[in-house]
């Protein structure tokens, strides 16, 4: 399905319009999908993409590092942690080198967890299959272009 069937919407100003609401529109279809996979975990994706960072970290994250890396920079990211801590993923500790920050690690249970959610990465792999590996070359190279092109 076309973008404008999708929205109901047939006219667009220009090509650019039409892409940049294809992009919002993409990535919100998209997401509730992703969402739609962690429910049964009862997780958010930002939640399970700050899982996802702190696996990926040789050593213990501050708060503001985390949000360096997050896919979404307007979360919150201290609340989510406070979330996370409740339910036993992740562990705050005195940061040893700042004692203004505090470290963050994966929990035994977050560890379980984000192993688990390792085998959701087929279900993931099949919402894109309509798109071969050229074809996501290319349009990481375009998404990569426009935001780099939009930062001057």
């Amino acid at each position: 399905m076309g973008i404008e069937k999708d929205i109901q919407q047939t006219n667009f100003r220009n090509e650019f319009q039409k892409m940049g609401i294809n992009i919002i529109y993409t990535a919100n279809w998209l997401n509730e999908k992703l969402a739609g996979l962690l429910a049964n975990e009862e997780i958010t994706l930002q939640q399970y993409n700050i899982l996802r960072i702190l696996r990926g970290s040789s050593c213990p994250l501050s708060t503001l590092k985390i949000r360096e890396r997050m896919l979404d920079k307007m979360s919150d990211t201290s609340r989510i942690v406070d979330r996370l801590i409740a339910k036993g993923l992740v562990e705050k500790s005195a940061c040893q080198k700042d004692k203004r920050l505090v470290d963050i690690t994966l929990s035994s249970k977050g560890i379980q967890l984000i192993e688990k959610l390792d085998g959701l990465n087929e279900a993931i792999d099949n919402m894109l299959k309509g798109i071969d590996e050229k074809e996501a070359q290319q349009m990481n190279k375009i998404l990569d272009q426009l935001r780099t092109s939009s930062e001057s």
